[in-house]
């Protein structure tokens, strides 16, 4: 048998890469022998099969496909590569393979122009890309620090030591720092240790206790609202300890909202004198409601915040007891607050009980939309692709297109007739989501259900943290995942997530609200057109074509409703300009695909803001 259908990996298992249960395996001849003394590039499968570990979320009817090998041409990299097609019925799903290492600090600018005036930044946040992540948060976080170190600056991010953590990520990992920090009456011994994630210095904080042990980042035995008090308190604490006097602490998130409540009434007063406070709002709706008993485990006095010009919930005046906000605490506490776009700003001002709050605080807050990590989301470099592409040759995005609907068990154009023609003119949909009712859920539902009508295809990718939501969404995979058009994937990964954008033709984002998103941006480097509904920064990034006031921007596809109705009109135009207008198609793709949503844009906006609340000495 020839070198090109079979293969004895570094492991010692031999491949038959003719047998269809190991199509799917993308053999770099180029780098096949670079690795077989030293690297494992397939993975050896152990135990039980996957297809029955995801039997309830991933339930396709197999079609038939053509299994071999095809040399890839849209690739933008020089060396030859081979690709053998997926399939459904793999034991091992194609986006659970193992990929080559990969660093994005690598893929940054080489010359990146150094800032004259520096700083030192501390992150003190819950999520952070790639380690620790749930939702956008942790993409935001990773950004703007890698920016920012880029520039010049001295940064560094404190994170929870999570059981669930992605340590294969984290480089140079050591025990820095043994100390205490408190918690309800008692002194909890604490270790910290440094590592590097992406060449970003990180802080992880691990308490000795049963906080932050689980098998994920949020929803563990533990009390979640004690554990991040008890992280904003050790965050201090380890920074009094070390003797470290950064000119910013930026908090995220009303996980780390006490962080500003400690600081002035408690840690300011002790020796930590120089640092001035940001607080970042990436999602309104989500206030951390604490009583004050909860506070006051932290060493704070709780019942000291119960005021309107506090941390009051102002929902709960006038009832028994009331509550306290440490989103609110934040708010009132910090020396800048930035929200995540300019319109989810003047949302946030003129609707939600926080409003009043925003308004007392007008002049010290502001919206700056968030950027996009182009080292990490990349489609001329990322790994995870079986072909590589960019704006001037995107041939390697309709090797993606093609290699995720064999894979996943869809009809590919080459496989889909018109007559006796075949037809290119199948849109690919997807929707990579948490699927929470902020995100449009009756819209997603309507979506694949109509998409299916007009003769695309979709695929949705997220999980549900609510168990009726998970259980109708269970009931649609089964329903849906047996044909040929549509594929529901309950669950999370990076690396499907990253093929889902490179093989889309558009991005569906029909929010109820969004403070800024992140997938339309990531969807359009990808070469993916978005489709999203006009609020928050959807609005402030996605521009509709047939807009004649300013065509200029058009970029995609909005609608303004929240009705069905509303979403068929934006589908029906997306889908009309894909089957009628290829040429404009393709200028439209090449178009978001230059469009610069980097962090670049945005975090000078950032340094601007720090610059103005530092303590200069």
């Amino acid at each position: 048998m020839d070198a090109m259908t079979s293969l004895t990996t570094p492991c010692g298992c031999y491949f038959n890469l003719d047998h269809p249960r190991n199509a799917g395996i993308l053999v770099s001849l180029a780098t096949q022998n670079r690795y077989k003394d030293s690297k494992k590039l397939w993975s050896c499968a152990t135990g039980g099969s996957s297809s029955k570990r995801l039997s309830h979320s991933f339930k396709i009817q197999a079609l038939p496909v053509e299994v071999g090998t095809e040399k890839l041409e849209g690739s933008t990299d020089s060396k030859s590569e081979v690709l053998v097609w997926p399939s459904p019925g793999d034991e091992i799903p194609f986006w659970k393979r193992e990929f080559p290492s990969w660093d994005a600090s690598s893929e940054e600018p080489v010359h990146v122009e150094k800032d004259s005036d520096l700083m030192h930044i501390v992150h003190v946040t819950a999520e952070m890309a790639p380690i620790a992540k749930v939702g956008g948060l942790g993409d935001v976080v990773t950004g703007l620090a890698r920016t920012c170190l880029s520039r010049g600056h001295k940064v560094a991010i404190m994170l929870p030591f999570y059981e669930c953590i992605q340590k294969q990520h984290i480089s140079d990992l050591e025990l820095i720092t043994s100390y205490s920090s408190y918690h309800d009456g008692n002194w909890i011994a604490c270790n910290a240790y440094r590592g590097l994630v992406s060449s970003i210095p990180v802080i992880f904080i691990e308490p000795s206790n049963q906080f932050f042990k689980g098998q994920s980042v949020y929803g563990g035995s533990y009390n979640e609202l004690e554990a991040y008090l008890f992280f904003s308190r050790a965050c201090l604490e380890w920074l009094q300890v070390t003797r470290l006097q950064p000119d910013i602490i930026h908090v995220h998130e009303w996980q780390t909202g006490a962080v500003p409540l400690l600081y002035w009434d408690m840690y300011h007063h002790l020796s930590l004198e120089k640092p001035r406070l940001v607080l970042t709002i990436h999602n309104m709706e989500y206030y951390g409601e604490c009583s004050q008993e909860q506070l006051s485990k932290c060493g704070l006095d709780g019942s000291t915040y119960g005021t309107v010009d506090k941390a009051v919930d102002d929902r709960t005046i006038g009832h028994n007891p009331e509550r306290l906000s440490l989103l609110k605490g934040g708010i009132v506490y910090s020396n800048a607050v930035v929200t995540v776009s300019p319109t989810y700003l003047n949302e946030t001002l003129c609707s939600g009980w926080l409003a009043s709050s925003l308004i007392r605080n007008r002049d010290k807050y502001s919206g700056i939309l968030n950027g996009i990590d182009t080292a990490m989301w990349n489609p001329a470099t990322d790994v995870f692709l079986p072909a590589k592409f960019h704006a001037n040759n995107i041939e390697g995005k309709r090797t993606c297109k093609r290699f995720v609907q064999v894979g996943l068990g869809l009809a590919s154009e080459k496989g889909l007739k018109n007559g006796n023609q075949v037809t290119d003119k199948v849109p690919l949909v997807v929707c990579i989501t948490r699927l929470v009712a902020q995100k449009g859920l009756h819209l997603i539902t309507h979506a694949i259900n109509h998409v299916e009508k007009l003769g695309g295809q979709m695929v949705v990718l997220g999980k549900a943290s609510d168990v009726r939501v998970e259980r109708e969404f269970e009931g649609l995979a089964n329903l849906y995942n047996q044909g040929s058009s549509v594929r529901i994937l309950l669950m999370y990964s990076e690396e499907l997530s990253h093929m889902l954008y490179a093989a889309a033709d558009i991005v569906l984002v029909p929010s109820i609200y969004e403070p800024c998103g992140l997938a339309q941006m990531i969807g359009m480097r990808y070469g993916a057109v978005p489709l999203v509904r006009k609020t928050g920064g959807l609005a402030d990034t996605v521009f509709d074509m047939d807009d004649h006031s300013q065509p200029e921007k058009a970029n995609g596809f909005v609608f303004e409703g929240i009705d069905e109705g509303s979403l068929n009109s934006a589908l029906d135009r997306a889908f009309s300009y894909y089957g009628e207008k290829p040429n404009e198609w393709i200028r439209i793709v090449r178009k978001v695909m230059e469009i610069d949503n980097s962090w670049s844009n945005t975090a000078g906006k950032y340094i601007n803001v720090y610059n103005s609340i530092r303590v200069r000495r």
